[in-house]
């Protein structure tokens, strides 16, 4: 595959803009050149004054020579922000644009990719991805330019005034490049990468973190519970340690070797006086090689970091490209509606990206509409996987998946989206009104049509207490809801869609006892006369479906109702027996708890 040019890919997202661009390097180029001439000027005073000694009053010039360096430094400062005024329209200008192409494109891909890619990796690519694309045009590319632009001309002014001089100058910055390219050779693009991976997956496990302190807090446990987050943090801290020890001693001679001019100078200034006075020309052109070589040194640094700039920004567009190469599933040559809201699974496997083994192997299972099922099982026994591929979250690798006899990719995307409703098992809300939040499925109901969604929801008690009612904004002066009542918005949303086929992804897991009773409820309503599709862990609340389906190892193992399952003495018999155990055990442990506070009381009651 050909190499992208970095400069190419950033110019395709400028439109337009990237005559700013242009303009911007023309700018710090004729600023870099600006810059150089008060050193020239410094170096007539400093001649002047030398030839006019000791008869101070000679030297006529000096003033001029001062109002020009001045003039010549304030102009350089002033093309210098007018460059720059340009590279930041134009880099604010493209790193919106990536970020819009990013979301449309994202919007485009399968409703799987997030999470099979991780929502902390993905924001980081749209955030940080095009943030260095932002900084790299409106700060270090017209740099790039100035820097390129100031040894260019110091070559000349070095040779211009004693060749001698000019090249023992050279000798510092020979040595310079050799150590810089000990650091930012070939190598460093893969230290790059290397950088950036363990960033992204510190990024990803933090969010995986954050998203489970409520368990780590309830069991009391430490970080030492997600080994994987630790893992990562080891991962960039070992990272860091062994490349900054990589770098030190290339950097330690780099600095020596390129602030070093001046002793250069004077050995051969020395060399050249042989033991005996130096001659005034000498002398003079030994000052202004004194004064004019501390510019290359700062010249010499700009271009070592440019070159490390540069290798983060072509990382950064490999990941832009890493989402914007990835294509969209296939639309449907000739888009057909279901005749019904049935769905079937016919011989289907699948299997995620990477992975080492099938998630679904070989499942078929017919669901008639306006029947009710549920799917149940160990963890990673491939539920929520049945749930996305019925959606088309992803394509099968096998088989196919049928929605009132047609195949799911044949169903245009619009169409497949309005006759399936998804509950997650962890809803979330934007920060917005209850209104727009509701509104969300169906943009265009009135305020009367999402009110009476949210009271088929039971979330009568939830409006109630919000300052506004439907209008409040969630997350805005401290009002925020708890899972389950995020949940029954959730549930109003669906409602107000009204989907013929439901599907609820773990939809009570976060709910307390008392939200679980209104949003079962609330499902109740919802699921009138819909085909309902239900992934559950807790078994009671798929007692009463009209078929469950056991899943293990990507397979469905056994099929049935509560009863039939149960009295199979199978692995749903089992999960059953372990369920009531485990409520058992923990009603049992709360009444304990009771019993020892009630005791405590009355002995405390008892020695007042």
């Amino acid at each position: 595959m050909e190499k992208r040019s970095n400069i190419r890919e950033l110019m395709g997202f400028a439109g337009r803009h990237r005559y700013l661009t242009y303009a911007s390097w023309v700018l710090s180029v004729i600023s870099a050149a600006l810059a150089l001439l008060p050193f020239v000027y410094i170096f007539f005073i400093v001649r002047e004054v030398i030839e006019a000694a000791p008869n101070f009053a000679q030297a006529e010039h000096i003033v001029f020579y001062g109002w020009m360096a001045v003039a010549f430094a304030l102009g350089s400062i002033a093309v210098y922000i007018a460059g720059l005024l340009c590279s930041h329209l134009a880099a604010f200008r493209i790193a919106g644009n990536m970020r819009k192409r990013l979301l449309t494109h994202i919007a485009s891909l399968p409703l799987g990719f997030i999470g099979e890619e991780g929502s902390g990796k993905v924001r980081r690519i749209i955030n940080d991805s095009s943030a260095a694309t932002e900084t790299y045009l409106a700060h270090q590319l017209p740099d790039m330019a100035g820097a390129i632009a100031t040894p260019l001309g110091m070559i000349v002014m070095l040779f211009l005034f004693d060749w001698r001089f000019g090249l023992v100058c050279l000798i510092p910055v020979i040595l310079g490049f050799a150590c810089m390219f000990k650091m930012v050779g070939p190598g460093m693009a893969a230290d790059m990468k290397n950088y950036t991976d363990a960033m992204e997956q510190m990024n990803n496990e933090a969010v995986e973190y954050v998203r489970g302190i409520p368990v780590v807090k309830t069991f009391g446990q430490t970080v030492h519970t997600f080994k994987r987050f630790k893992g990562s943090i080891d991962n960039y801290y070992n990272f860091c340690v062994a490349y900054c020890k990589k770098c030190r001693a290339p950097m330690i001679w780099f600095t020596m070797f390129v602030n070093s001019a001046f002793a250069f100078l004077i050995a051969f200034a020395l060399i050249l006086a042989g033991g005996e006075a130096v001659a005034q020309g000498t002398l003079l052109n030994f000052i202004f090689y004194v004064i004019f070589t501390p510019v290359l040194t700062t010249a010499l640094t700009k271009v070592m970091y440019m070159s490390e700039n540069g290798m983060i920004v072509a990382d950064a567009l490999d990941r832009v490209h890493s989402i914007l190469d990835l294509q969209p599933l296939p639309a449907p040559q000739r888009g057909i509606s279901p005749r019904d809201n049935g769905v079937q699974f016919e011989h289907v496997t699948f299997r995620y990206a990477n992975a080492s083994a099938d998630a679904l192997h070989d499942v078929s299972f017919a669901v008639q509409p306006g029947q009710s099922v549920a799917f149940v099982g160990p963890s990673g026994g491939g539920k929520t996987t049945v749930a996305g591929l019925i959606s088309r979250f992803w394509d099968v690798a096998a088989g196919a998946v049928r929605i009132g006899g047609v195949n799911v990719k044949d169903i245009p995307k619009e169409e497949l989206m309005r006759n399936i409703a998804y509950v997650f098992q962890d809803s979330r809300l934007l920060k917005a009104t209850v209104l727009e939040n509701v509104r969300l499925s169906r943009p265009d109901a009135s305020e009367a049509e999402v009110l009476e969604a949210l009271h088929r929801a039971r979330c009568d008690d939830i409006l109630a207490k919000l300052p506004l009612g439907v209008h409040t904004v969630i997350g805005a002066k401290g009002v925020y809801l708890s899972g389950g009542e995020q949940q029954r918005i959730a549930i109003a949303r669906m409602m107000l869609k009204d989907a013929p086929i439901i599907v609820l992804d773990e939809a009570t897991a976060f709910a307390d006892p008392e939200n679980e009773a209104l949003v079962q409820q609330a499902f109740q309503e919802l699921a009138r006369g819909k085909t309902v599709l239900t992934i559950a862990h807790r078994l009671t609340t798929v007692r009463g479906a009209d078929a469950i389906f056991v899943l293990q190892d990507g397979r469905i193992v056994e099929t049935g109702t509560h009863a039939q399952l149960v009295e199979k003495g199978g692995l749903y018999a089992k999960m059953w027996k372990d369920y009531r155990t485990s409520i058992r055990w923990r009603v049992t442990g709360a009444a304990k708890q009771a019993d020892a506070a009630k005791q405590a009381g009355a002995a405390k009651g008892g020695n007042v």
